[in-house]
């Protein structure tokens, strides 16, 4: 099946996938606290608004507390800066996947983000005809296509005594979804966010 983009997120752990048929040829960058979805060297050159964006972010909120974002485009950003604001995760999805509304592309692709605390995490969806944000207290899936509305997922990785961020990445990478491509796998805890890269073996 195929799902195109997707994120998982429960407490404690988060994870982004790039699935895709038509721009394979890409990879995820740490940029120091910011993880970036871009074409690989090789990739052929696209005017395409929607192949490159930070997919996941390191964050700190007014009263210390980390967050991770994670989601598949331009949405990320304005997420994090109204958390960096003190806005509730709830708001701080709501208000920019609002405002940039579905892709504009030839699918209506929704834009899907989720907000990873300690102890919390939130998920958003919004598609052409729906905006959902649920706060989830176990793994929780929602992708591009099929999966467009926030559902229980059986993610391993955060069933580990010590949840670890590469695993998040690695596992989501090799779902049983077709035309993966690459992965970011986040882990917040007491002591701040952790990110992780997994490009296949890249």
């Amino acid at each position: 099946m195929y799902v195109g983009r997707f994120v998982v997120v429960a407490p404690g752990i988060g994870a982004y996938r790039v699935s895709s048929r038509s721009f394979p040829n890409r990879r995820v960058l740490d940029r120091d606290g910011t993880l970036t979805v871009g074409p690989t060297p090789d990739a052929p050159e696209t005017d395409n608004p929607y192949v490159s964006y930070n997919c996941a972010r390191e964050v700190r909120t007014p009263t210390d507390e980390p967050l991770a974002v994670v989601g598949n485009g331009s949405h990320v950003d304005p997420i994090a800066e109204k958390l960096e604001l003190g806005y509730p995760a709830r708001d701080a999805l709501a208000t920019p996947l609002l405002a940039l509304d579905f892709e504009k592309d030839d699918y209506d692709t929704p834009r899907i983000a989720g907000v990873v605390g300690a102890e919390t995490a939130t998920i958003g969806v919004v598609r052409r005809d729906a905006l959902l944000v649920e706060t989830v207290d176990e793994p929780t899936i929602a992708a591009t296509y099929e999966t467009d509305a926030p559902e229980s997922y059986p993610l391993a990785a955060a069933e580990a005594d010590v949840p670890e961020a590469g695993a998040a990445a690695t596992e989501v990478l090799g779902a049983d979804f077709e035309h993966p491509v690459c992965a970011a796998g986040a882990t917040v805890d007491g002591d701040g966010v952790t990110l992780a890269v997994d490009n296949g073996g890249e």
